[in-house]
């Protein structure tokens, strides 16, 4: 299918994405070709003959040659729960519009959970969520989640409707509410977002839009440039000076792979004195995925 195809099969169709939430493309500037055609300029037309585009593409995002990228924007029209949208809107490298409830009545949904999705805190990360309640005590929460929501509108439409400004109306609605807003974003910096709100740690909701975005409109406008963004951003390992030296050490000893006590022998001096070290935890989760410390004791 040509691009333009895609586009139009794209244009304003509305992806749902958790209960009342979608994204949907408005407008593409650009494609692969484009990009291609952007990073070709300051080489004239010698690189043609050694690399075709797909190749070109895979070199640049590579090597972190991003300004091509930007020359390659999406406009999109989301609805999210403003406690997602608050995360969101931390990447300030987009331009946004959003719908505003000083001027108009605030919409009328809320995200809501189901009794097997709530999440308990994790200990070890204090921003991260580890399991689920039961669920038992998993609908309990959902009914009181629910009379809450219904408690919070009625109040709203009540000082709506005794005349109070909606600025001031509005003050209590629960995060849960959506908003909605216009979010348009160059390549570059759409993989950024995507790379971080992607990731396994990310929060659960921001991650379904995340990878809606990414597999059902990037994917399909940019078939290239999302092969190397999963090849080389999402689906990569940085591996530090100090992870590096760890796998030198391992290596030389020929204890690869590792166990617990051979990892903790070939670790940073700099980290052997902290009882909680979390780069060097870091660091053996990424050896562990990738073998060179064994998974299991």
């Amino acid at each position: 299918m040509k691009n333009t195809d895609q586009i139009s099969a794209l244009r304003w169709k509305k992806i749902p994405v958790l209960d009342n939430g979608f994204v949907c493309l408005v407008d593409v500037m650009g494609d692969d070709a484009a990009i291609v055609q952007a990073a070709r300029v300051s080489y004239g037309d010698g690189t043609k003959k050694t690399s075709n585009d797909r190749t070109l593409l895979r070199y640049l995002l590579r090597h972190q040659h991003t300004t091509p990228f930007e020359m390659a924007e999406l406009k999109l029209l989301v609805r999210v729960p403003m406690d997602c949208w608050r995360q969101w809107i931390r990447h300030r490298t987009a331009s946004v519009n959003e719908y505003s409830t000083r001027y108009s009545i605030a919409i009328d949904a809320v995200y809501g959970t189901n009794p097997d999705q709530w999440r308990k805190q994790c200990e070890t990360n204090r921003q991260g969520s580890c399991g689920n309640f039961d669920e038992v005590t998993g609908k309990e929460l959902t009914d009181k989640e629910s009379e809450f929501h219904n408690v919070a509108r009625s109040l709203y439409e009540d000082r709506i409707a005794s005349g109070v400004a909606r600025e001031q109306a509005r003050k209590d609605l629960p995060l849960s509410t959506y908003t909605e807003a216009y979010w348009k974003i160059d390549l570059h910096n759409l993989f950024r977002f995507l790379s971080l709100r992607m990731e396994a740690s990310a929060q659960y909701e921001i991650v379904q839009y995340a990878t809606t975005i990414g597999e059902q409109i990037v994917q399909p406008l940019f078939p290239y440039c999302w092969e190397a963004f999963l090849d080389y951003q999402l689906g990569s390992i940085r591996l530090s000076r100090l992870d590096q030296a760890v796998i030198e050490k391992l290596a030389k000893t020929g204890n690869i792979p590792a166990n617990r006590e051979q990892f903790l022998n070939a670790q940073d001096k700099t980290w052997q004195n902290i009882e909680k070290c979390r780069e060097r935890e870091e660091c053996y989760e990424k050896l562990k995925k990738i073998g060179i410390v064994k998974s299991s004791q």
